[in-house]
């Protein structure tokens, strides 16, 4: 009990943590998760869902447990040690999971229970066990059996190979810019790079590829040449266009790719695409690809029209007449500025930190009629928050909250869970669900609170909102509870949905106050920011159609010994109307596939934003012309219908309880500016 890695009696001791306790961790662990193995696969153990539960789903529980506490460190606290340590255990906690879900015996006994002793939770979860089971190889002999195991460790360790290298990559680069370089970028920025500086004990001002920095100098630094380094570098990272090559994920890709395709031949598909639609709402890759191109087919017009404009503009009035892929940004920024008389750099002001927080935090209180409570525990770094969410005094569930970008934690922002709400089969008691909620803002510099960008808090909503789904459940099966067992492709849903929120004038008039008066977001201001909402929003459905589209053919279609940009080039001449330099290698960044579950999956995001627009348009009817979205009846039936149910049911009958219908693309197509 010394190990806090071997402590479960409360949350993890992320304080106490260290390198040194992995391996001792994992040893015990594994050993006790293969004790409950041979146990529950041994000839006399029932067939019996309760039985098998007890046994092996709490020893799994605990591994989970550990193992999410290391991975997630490794991702929000990276160090070499703890690296090392992460990277040395990683393939034996890889084959034990591989081997699990590939044993025959244990199929078998799955098999075997009763589905009628079983409640609707738990014939949900069996239901999934015994799929996981054919897609884990469970039902492969001899030599296929072997070579599929190889093919999940050797995945795990160039995926986390992958992801070190983007890190890596990203942290290498850094150029101490002069005052003048900088004329343009917004005071905090320049503040934040200058401290940098200092604290290396050098002149000038850190630019670093983070996007609290890299964007606001594409955005507004009005060098051009300061932005065509930036860009170069980012646009490089981790490549072999890269000024160096140590940290190329080409190789690594086109192993994934290969191994990925091995893999489902083996289980009898024809390529990655098929195995990875069979968990998902879709049906084929084929109905993905469709959807895909005609949305990008309604898209294009409007894109076209976004692309001519900001040429035109940035001829006639900023004199660029062969205007680059690092003029773009500013462009588009000043464009923008121009057309809506507002900046980002305007509203930013407006979008102190802690007031964001509390204005989210009395949205979600208001809608699903819960408290949100500060509360202590023990934190990887300074600065991370933890919350209690309660409902009359009781218990729902709690969070960390990690906000600000910082070295050694790898950039995006996500939702991971900690534990999962289970109705705890060797307690008998409530385990309550507990998850991470991580960002990568601006940090608070001279004193004053951290700033948010508009797009920095549709992010934090956006990942809250993932939150809900995983924290307000009310199902007791662990493996369909929250976000556990919820399709793929639905998962985004609630999300996306929580984004809506950030263009209510209801809502940001409560959570703005000027970092300088206090005061809230004029309304004249709020009205400039809706009409410039959809502000190339062509574009940025082409962007993503373009990301998706290359994501499902490069798994179904494309020959992984071929080059993946030959396949992103064809992309792009279908669907995209913006082409990069040529030495721009974005797919050697795209961790969403190659390092973040996303592999044949990326169009999730534009398929749930359907479902999230519709869903959202329930509370927009409800509010009636000019009415407040916080209607605290819908609120109630969204969340019972879709947070609280989790994965218990298919994500369509979920939708279809909340909406009373099949969802439509309208409304997308209408929050877009596209109808």
């Amino acid at each position: 009990m010394n190990n806090p890695l071997l402590d479960f009696s409360d949350l993890p001791a992320f304080d106490r943590i260290a390198p040194e306790h992995v391996t001792p961790a994992m040893d015990e662990l594994l050993g006790r998760a293969q004790s409950a193995l041979d146990q529950v696969t041994a000839e006399g153990f029932p067939a019996n869902w309760g039985a098998l539960s007890k046994v092996l789903d709490v020893a799994t529980e605990q591994l989970s447990r550990a193992w999410g506490a290391v991975s997630h460190l490794n991702s929000v606290a990276d160090t070499p040690a703890l690296r090392q340590a992460y990277n040395e255990n990683l393939p034996r906690v890889t084959e034990f999971w591989t081997r699990l879900g590939a044993d025959a015996q244990l199929f078998a006994k799955y098999s075997a229970v009763q589905e009628s002793e079983l409640n609707a939770e738990q014939a949900r979860a069996r239901s999934h066990a015994l799929r996981h089971f054919v897609l884990s190889g469970a039902q492969l002999r001899g030599p296929d059996r072997d070579r599929f195991a190889r093919i999940q460790e050797r995945q795990a360790e160039l995926s986390q190979k992958f992801s070190e290298n983007v890190l890596d990559a990203t942290e290498a680069f850094a150029y101490y810019a002069s005052a003048e370089e900088l004329v343009g970028l917004p005071l905090d920025v320049i503040e934040t790079a200058r401290a940098q500086a200092q604290a290396e004990g050098r002149e000038g001002h850190k630019l670093t590829l983070k996007m609290p920095c890299y964007l606001p100098v594409m955005q507004f630094a009005h060098s051009r040449s300061l932005r065509q380094k930036l860009y170069r570098a980012y646009g490089t990272r981790a490549s072999d266009q890269a000024e160096s090559a140590q940290y190329d994920n080409t190789l690594i890709m086109r192993e994934l790719l290969a191994l990925r395709r091995e893999e489902a031949q083996l289980l009898g598909y024809r390529d990655f695409g098929q195995v990875s639609v069979v968990s998902k709402m879709a049906q084929s890759p084929e109905q993905v690809i469709a959807f895909l191109r005609d949305l990008a087919a309604r898209a294009r017009p409007y894109a076209l029209r976004d692309v001519a404009d900001l040429h035109d503009y940035a001829r006639q009035t900023l004199g660029l007449e062969s205007p680059q892929a690092w003029d773009l940004p500013y462009a588009s920024e000043k464009l923008k500025e121009e057309r809506y008389a507002f900046s980002e750099q305007e509203v930013k002001e407006y979008f102190t930190a802690p007031k964001v927080l509390a204005g989210l935090f009395k949205i979600v209180e208001t809608l699903f009629e819960v408290s949100i409570v500060a509360d202590r525990a023990a934190v990887w770094k300074p600065g991370v928050a933890f919350f209690r969410i309660e409902r009359g005094g009781q218990l729902i569930g709690q969070f960390y909250l990690d906000q600000p970008a910082r070295s050694g934690k790898r950039g995006g922002a996500w939702m991971d869970d900690v534990r999962a709400r289970w109705l705890r089969p060797d307690q008998g008691r409530l385990q309550t669900p507990v998850a991470h909620l991580v960002c990568n803002f601006a940090e608070a510099v001279g004193g004053r609170p951290a700033l948010l960008t508009h797009d920095d808090v549709t992010t934090l909503f956006h990942e809250f909102g993932h939150g809900l789904h995983h924290l307000l459940t009310r199902v007791n099966e662990r493996d369909v509870s929250g976000i556990s067992g919820v399709e793929w492709d639905a998962v985004e849903l609630p999300s996306q949905f929580m984004e809506n929120f950030c263009w209510e004038w209801e809502v940001l008039r409560h959570m703005t106050a000027h970092v300088e008066t206090g005061q809230s977001l004029p309304r004249p201001l709020f009205e400039k920011m809706l009409a410039a909402r959809n502000f190339q929003s062509g574009l940025q459905t082409l962007r993503q159609v373009e990301f998706a589209l290359f994501d499902m053919l490069l798994h179904t279609e494309h020959d992984p010994k071929d080059d993946v940009m030959d396949l992103l080039r064809r992309v792009r001449s279908e669907v995209a109307v913006i082409e990069p330099p040529a030495y721009h290698r974005a797919p050697h960044t795209f961790s969403h596939i190659f390092a973040g579950g996303y592999a044949a999956g990326y169009y999730s995001y534009k398929w749930a934003e359907v479902l999230s627009a519709d869903a959202y348009a329930a509370f927009e009817e409800a509010a009636g012309s000019g009415g407040s979205p916080l209607d605290v009846d819908m609120g109630r039936l969204y969340r019972q219908q879709i947070l609280e149910v989790g994965g218990s049911r298919p994500a369509m009958e979920s939708f279809k309880a909340f909406r009373g219908r099949e969802p439509r693309i309208d409304a997308l197509l209408r929050h877009q500016g596209m109808a």
